[in-house]
């Protein structure tokens, strides 16, 4: 499983309730269209405010979009730089995201099996 993820900061004019009730009512939609097809799973990850381990951190949420193989990864991006699909998308993310705080990469994964225990 290919795991590509970006980070990215709202733009300093939304509050985070305005900020999550349009990515999840707008851009989820738009990402849905666009990705279906390609990416097995599509996640947004908010960071919660109350328990924040330092203040102003770089990013309000990070985006995960899970892929089968490299291939289909590769085949995604080269759909999403139709030049339709690109304006659709950089249009959407002019409403929401702070210019130039958009930061990804790619994941690999460890898991480690942890053993209960009991209360004391």
């Amino acid at each position: 499983m290919i795991k590509q993820v970006v980070f990215l900061k709202r733009r300093k004019d939304l509050g985070l309730a305005e900020f999550i009730d349009y990515y999840e009512a707008h851009h989820r939609k738009i990402g849905e269209r666009v990705l279906a097809g390609y990416a097995v799973t599509y996640v947004r990850r908010y960071l919660d405010p109350a328990h924040l381990s330092t203040p102003n951190p770089p990013f309000d949420v990070i985006t995960e979009m899970w892929f089968a193989d490299w291939a289909t990864q590769k085949a995604c991006m080269a759909h999403l730089s139709d030049p339709a699909i690109a304006q659709e998308i950089q249009a959407d993310e002019a409403k929401l995201f702070e210019p130039g705080a958009k930061w990804g990469g790619f994941l690999s994964e460890e898991t480690s099996l942890m053993p209960t225990v009991e209360p004391q």
